[in-house]
Order: structure tokens, then C-alpha cells, then sequence
């Protein structure tokens, strides 16, 4: 079998989770197929972490095999801001691919070498470039992750029929996504003004115009995120607002400025639904209607990797 001579960066976008990164870094060094990059972006985090990572970068026993770039952002750009950071990093550093997943994503030791393997079995029955290839996420109690599975594709049991254990789908959450280079230079990088919520969905659903995207079954990580339960609008509390207020625009903004007033009116009325039929408190709604309507304003332009950053 022929060398693979492509390379592989693994980008992680921290924000004082330091314990969980840790965990995450240490299953990066068990992965049965090392990446030959490895990006780890600290989100201005304050919890120690720049200490660790200039340790952990002093005493990194995989620098005859692995590149390690440490990138530091000096403000907290989210998890949109963070990826986009990340993907552009290794688009400079060369790689082919960037492995992008969060900082508390504990990949198992052949997820990225079951990643590659179905990225090329894909590639091959289909016949066509595929612009992302994402794993099966669980929780760490071994269930689905409840928050992290894909939307699939009206035929996503193609593959499966050609003896593939490999879903198509339409979208996917950044978990463990893999997305080739040519990808990130035809539809360039995720929405960075995102800051968190639905930046992965739409980035998904932009890069899939031509062809769906794949998740392989037999690439699995472990998404440790507390509780293992989806979110709606009906959820909305004093503690987690200010994160739905982020999704209230940004996918707002999604439906209105991609696909049209009605598709945004649809949405706005599913909002205000779910958080009526949830007890929503009607201070906590004015919040998410002000952001709905923000979202008028708000349509940020794409960012091609390509193209150097203005200073």
C-alpha cells in the first residue's frame, strides 16, 4: 500500500475547561493514526491554561511527529471565532485536512484512522470529493449524544447498502468533523461572528451544496458535556439566555438573509412556540424577540483562508 503522504491537523478550540483539555490532548497522543499538526487554539482563556499549554509545548513528546502550533486569541471569540481561527491556522501550516472537534470531544484511539479510511471508502463509491467526513459522537456513558447527531439525508442509507457502515448526512455539529483543504478554499471558513450556536450547522449545510457530507459509525468520541440532553427554545432559563440569544440571531439571520423571508418567519414562529409552551418568563422572551429582529442587520460575509487578514 502506498504511503499516505497527506496531512492531517487537528485543531481544538479551548475556553477554561483546562481538566477536559488535558483529557482530550491525552487521547490525541493514543490515536492509532497521529495527525501530523496539532492546533490547539486557547480562547483567552483565564483558568491556567496558557501555563499548561507553554508546559505542555516545552515537554512535547510527539515533536518528531507531530507540529504543535499553539494559537492564543487575545479576546474570547467563541467557539465560531475559535474554528475559524483554527481551520485558517491550518490552512497555512499546509494540511489537507483539518480534524476539528471542542475541547471536551475525547476522540477513542482509532477515530481519526476510522475517519480517513471512511472519508476514502466514501470518496471512492461515490465517486465525487466529499466536503466533510464527522464521527459518531456518544456520551460518555456510551449513548448517543443527544445534541450531536447529524441530519441525514433522504437516501442516507446509500453507502450502507454498497456494505459501507456510513450514513449520509446534511449537516453536523463540530464534534469531530473532518474537512479538506479544497473545502475551506472553494466555501471558506465558519461565520467567526457566530460567536457559538448554529455556526456548525450552517457551515455544514453550506459546504454540502454539491454533495452531502458522510459520518462514519466506527469513528466514535465521547462528547463530555454534563447532561446528556438536546436543547429547544422551550429550555430557556436566567442561566443559558445569553446562549439561545446567540442562536436566536444567528440562525435568524440564517433563514432570512440565505433563504428568504419565509423560511425566517417559520423559524421565528417555532421560537415563540416552544417557548410559550415551555413557561418561558416573558422578560426572558422580549430578549429572544429583540434578537430575531436583530437578526435584520446581521449578515456576516464569508472569510476565505486564502486571503490574508487585514491588520
Amino acid at each position: 500500500m502506498a504511503e499516505d503522504k497527506r496531512k492531517i491537523a487537528a485543531v481544538v478550540v479551548t475556553y477554561n475547561r483546562l481538566d477536559k483539555l488535558k483529557t482530550v490532548l491525552r487521547c490525541m497522543e493514543e490515536q492509532t493514526r497521529l495527525p501530523e499538526q496539532l492546533i490547539i487554539v486557547n480562547n483567552a482563556a483565564t483558568d491556567g491554561t496558557d501555563q499548561y499549554l507553554a508546559e505542555y509545548k516545552a515537554n512535547f513528546k510527539f515533536a518528531d511527529k507531530i507540529q504543535l502550533d499553539i494559537v492564543t486569541l487575545p479576546t474570547n471569540e467563541g467557539g465560531a471565532g475559535g474554528f475559524s481561527a483554527g481551520m485558517r491556522r491550518s490552512y497555512e501550516l499546509g494540511a489537507d485536512f483539518a480534524w476539528i472537534f471542542d475541547d471536551d470531544g475525547y476522540p477513542e484511539p482509532d477515530a481519526l484512522e476510522k475517519l480517513v479510511d471512511g472519508y476514502d471508502a466514501a470518496s471512492a463509491k461515490l465517486g465525487t470529493n466529499i466536503p466533510f467526513a464527522c464521527s459518531l459522537v456518544k456520551f460518555i456513558d456510551g449513548n448517543i449524544s443527544e445534541m450531536n447527531n447529524p441530519m441525514t439525508t433522504w437516501d442516507w442509507g446509500r453507502l450502507m447498502a454498497q456494505g459501507l457502515n456510513i450514513a449520509l448526512v446534511s449537516r453536523c455539529s463540530f464534534v469531530s468533523v473532518l474537512i479538506p483543504r479544497w473545502v475551506m478554499e472553494s466555501y471558506g471558513l465558519p461565520y467567526k461572528e457566530y460567536f457559538i450556536w448554529f455556526d456548525d450547522a450552517e457551515y455544514t449545510i453550506r459546504i454540502t451544496d454539491g454533495c452531502p457530507g458522510i459520518q462514519v459509525m466506527d469513528s466514535v468520541v465521547l462528547h463530555d458535556m454534563g447532561s446528556n440532553k438536546g436543547v429547544n427554545y422551550s429550555m430557556i432559563d436566567e442561566k443559558n439566555i445569553w446562549k439561545f440569544e446567540y442562536g436566536a440571531r444567528n440562525e435568524g439571520s440564517y433563514h432570512l438573509h440565505h433563504e428568504g423571508m419565509y423560511q425566517y418567519l417559520r423559524f421565528c414562529a417555532m421560537v415563540m412556540n416552544h417557548m410559550r409552551r415551555g413557561g418561558v418568563a416573558k422578560p426572558l422572551q422580549k430578549r429572544i424577540y429583540k434578537k430575531l429582529i436583530e437578526a435584520w442587520n446581521f449578515n456576516p460575509k464569508i472569510d476565505y483562508p486564502q486571503v490574508p487578514v487585514k491588520d
